[in-house]
């Protein structure tokens, strides 16, 4: 074994987890945050209920108050042990970004003060010309502008000497575009909201103001020994093994699954957990996952603003926690081959803003019709933007996760379960539903029986699955921001709703009412959209051809779904619904394209690096004392047969992994050189991840072959299991 590889193998395993005292959860939680119990003590009492209001209703804050909540903030950090403060941002690099700014200001005569003004606050201006823009932004115009997100608190991470206030805070364009996510998601909120309250206001609800939908993100991630890890290029650069054969025990026991947590890895969790309950972030479950080395923490539901930087903070959190505990934290959907990959979980309902979850069937039958109006919504939603819900699950990354047995296909469908789905057919057909299960199929405030929560098993191979008064959108990459998909599904959902909110006015401005209208237009509306309810296995091989015969996409890989991207029936998606103008749509398209391919071919560079510099010469090493052995065995014939085997399989290993890696960097080389982003991509993916494949066929199979001292590479079994 090579002495690297043994050394980091001997230092994990005398690794041992950090010990310290947790705080009270419910004292600590929220410490680091400036949120309204902070602002209560520290505004004047008016100008508090003023900002109070301003949050609650969405609104934009008054520059005429900035600079007492700018002095209130500062002062707040100061306290906390903060030198510095930055708007911290979401560019379309998939990360999140600051620049961080001392609040100390010379004051002349050798003195210095501290400063932070309410124009501060509100407004940075990072350059913009090195974020992804999509040709929005050229590299000589560099201004971009960054604005404080007031519905979002501001909030303290501490670093090993000193503390940095962070104000939450959308990125945008000279020009005004959005080069960011939050804008976007602000913006599909608010016409979810605009369309759900003109449909309450239907059923005479005069109350509610808003409806905001909730969203709680389950985090999955892997864990590996840092020693280890940094002994592999691939996992350094790139997040995933390129190569490495399966390690002898793998997921095969499931006895990983909610198992023991190991102590180390309990250290981390709660060294992370107190992280986040200073935050405010309400971090609720943490397990064992299915695979080795495989976790998952999940939070409590919050607006879905806030839970999207909350994810993001997450996310940081664990990648920059993980080294103090001996780890490197991996967020990429399929870091190793041949067992599970990570997820993220998005669930997500829809509140009002008098606090009722308009997803729950509720125990009336005037709610149980709401309930139904706001299910028919969703289905239609799924059902014509499919293309568009598929673009929130995107990604090179998460390419190797989906439609394998371990996640969702990447046909987009809806799970109702059986007792649900009965009641719309139902509906449909005009028909009582079987003895025992929901009475006559009557609507409205005809005698309709309450609908039970827990309506059916849950089906962990749907991708959009109805789980009793939530969604979940399980197609989501672990790595990805949560973003795009509630963007997706807001919009989608926005639509559908002012389709409904349309055809309900329509009918009692024509003296229908309301009951009778509904009567008329839900089995309609289910009719139209049962094809994308699907109950069934969505790993089976029928499930495919099946749906096709529904007519429902099945966009297999990230590059077929961007191809769709500028399709009239998406773009206007978002430009009707006045979340993304035609430029920022296209400008999404051609940054997600060239993200992917930029993805494919560091992946590839990397690979073809550890072939040259590794596998190779490890390899053509194991050959020549092979070719020894053949030589000094000759006077056993039996032997000498078996010694002449083993070096010619592993001399033909060798051979074709070296035509094989001369043929990955030929593809690299013709994808560097297309003239456009989707020509780029389509390389990457027809290219340069087939050449990929075909050289960790070899490459494995000689890590089968090669004596173990001669492997410099820590081995699957390694990384899995030393925790």
């Amino acid at each position: 074994m090579s002495s690297a590889r043994t050394k980091a193998l001997l230092a994990a395993a005398k690794s041992a987890p950090l010990t310290g005292t947790a705080p009270q959860p419910d004292v600590a939680f929220g410490c680091d945050v400036f949120g309204l119990d902070v602002m209560r003590k520290r505004l004047p009492r008016k100008l508090y209920k003023e900002l109070a209001g301003i949050l609650q209703r969405g609104e934009r804050l008054d520059p005429s108050i900035a600079d007492v909540v700018a002095n209130a903030m500062k002062d707040w950090a100061m306290e906390l042990g903060a030198t510095h403060y930055t708007h911290w941002f979401q560019p379309m690099t998939g990360l999140t970004a600051e620049k961080h700014d001392a609040f100390l200001a010379p004051a002349g005569e050798g003195r210095a003060i501290s400063e932070f003004s309410g124009k501060t606050l509100i407004c940075g201006e990072p350059d913009a010309s090195s974020f992804p823009s999509g040709g929005i932004r050229s590299t000589f115009e560099a201004r971009g502008y960054t604005a404080w997100d007031p519905s979002v608190p501001a909030f303290i991470l501490r670093g090993p000497y000193s503390a940095t206030l962070h104000i939450p805070s959308f990125f945008y364009s000279y020009s005004g575009e959005a080069l960011d996510r939050k804008i976007p998601l602000i913006r599909s909120i608010d016409a979810l909201s605009r369309q759900a309250v003109r449909v309450l206001r239907l059923f005479g609800n005069e109350t509610a103001t808003r409806v905001t939908p909730m969203v709680g993100p389950e985090q999955e991630y892997f864990l590996v020994d840092r020693q280890l890890a940094s002994l592999r290029p691939d996992l350094l650069l790139t997040g995933r093994t390129l190569l490495g054969a399966p390690s002898p025990k793998g997921q095969e026991m499931e006895d990983h699954y909610f198992g023991a947590i190991p102590s180390r890895v309990m250290s981390f969790m709660q060294d992370v957990e107190n992280a986040l309950i200073a935050l405010g972030i309400p971090a609720k479950t943490r397990h064992n996952e299915v695979a080795p080395g495989q976790f998952e923490l999940a939070p409590v539901y919050e607006e879905a603003n806030i839970a999207c930087d909350h994810n993001m903070l997450t996310m940081n959190l664990l990648r920059h926690i993980a080294p103090r505990h001996g780890f490197l934290c991996l967020l990429h959907e399929k870091p190793f081959a041949g067992i599970n990959g990570s997820g993220k979980h998005n669930n997500w309902s829809l509140c009002d803003s008098d606090g009722q979850n308009l997803l729950n069937p509720g125990s009336t039958p005037r709610d149980n019709a709401q309930f139904l109006v706001f299910l028919a919504a969703v289905l239609r939603a799924v059902h014509r933007h499919a293309a568009a819900l598929r673009l929130g699950a995107i990604g090179a990354g998460n390419d190797h996760r989906l439609g394998a047995n371990e996640a969702p296909p990447a046909i987009i469908s809806v799970y109702l379960g059986e007792q649900l789905t009965e009641v719309l057919d139902g509906i449909v057909n005009g028909t009582p539903a079987a003895p025992g299960k929901s009475g006559r199929m009557e609507i409205g405030v005809s005698p309709l029986p309450p609908l039970p929560v827990d309506l059916s098993d849950r089906n962990r191979t749907s991708p959009f699955a109805f789980t009793g008064n939530k969604f979940e959108f399980r197609a989501v990459g672990t790595s990805s921001s949560i973003a795009p998909a509630n963007i997706a599904i807001n919009a989608a959902v926005a639509d559908a709703l002012g389709d409904i909110a349309d055809e309900l006015e329509s009918m009692i401005a024509a003296g229908q009412n309301l009951n009778t209208a509904l009567q008329e237009l839900l089995p309609r509306l289910f009719r139209e959209h049962m094809p994308v309810v699907f109950n069934g296995n969505g790993y089976g091989d029928a499930w495919p051809r099946e749906a096709a015969e529904r007519g429902l996409p099945n966009y297999r890989s990230t590059v077929e779904a961007l191809e769709h991207y500028g399709d009239p029936d998406v773009k206007n998606l978002f430009v009707r619904q006045g979340i993304l103008s035609e430029r920022e749509v296209d400008a999404r398209r051609s940054i997600l394209l060239e993200n992917y391919a930029k993805a494919v071919i560091i992946e590839g560079r990397t690979l073809a690096d550890i072939l040259r510099s590794r596998v190779l010469p490890e390899a053509a090493r194991a050959q020549k004392e092979a070719a020894e052995l053949v030589n000094v065995t000759r006077q056993a014939a039996g032997e000498a047969d078996a010694e002449s085997a083993a070096f010619e399989t592993l001399r033909q290993h060798l051979t074709t992994l070296r035509a094989a890696a001369d043929n990955l960097e030929k593809a690299l080389a013709e994808t560097r050189r297309a003239d456009d982003d989707m020509t780029a991509a389509r390389r990457a993916r027809d290219m340069v991840i087939p050449a990929m494949q075909a050289c960790r066929a070899e490459a494995d199979a000689l890590e089968r072959l090669v004596d173990d001292a001669c492997w410099s590479l820590p081995k699957y079994q390694e990384l899995l299991w030393i925790h």
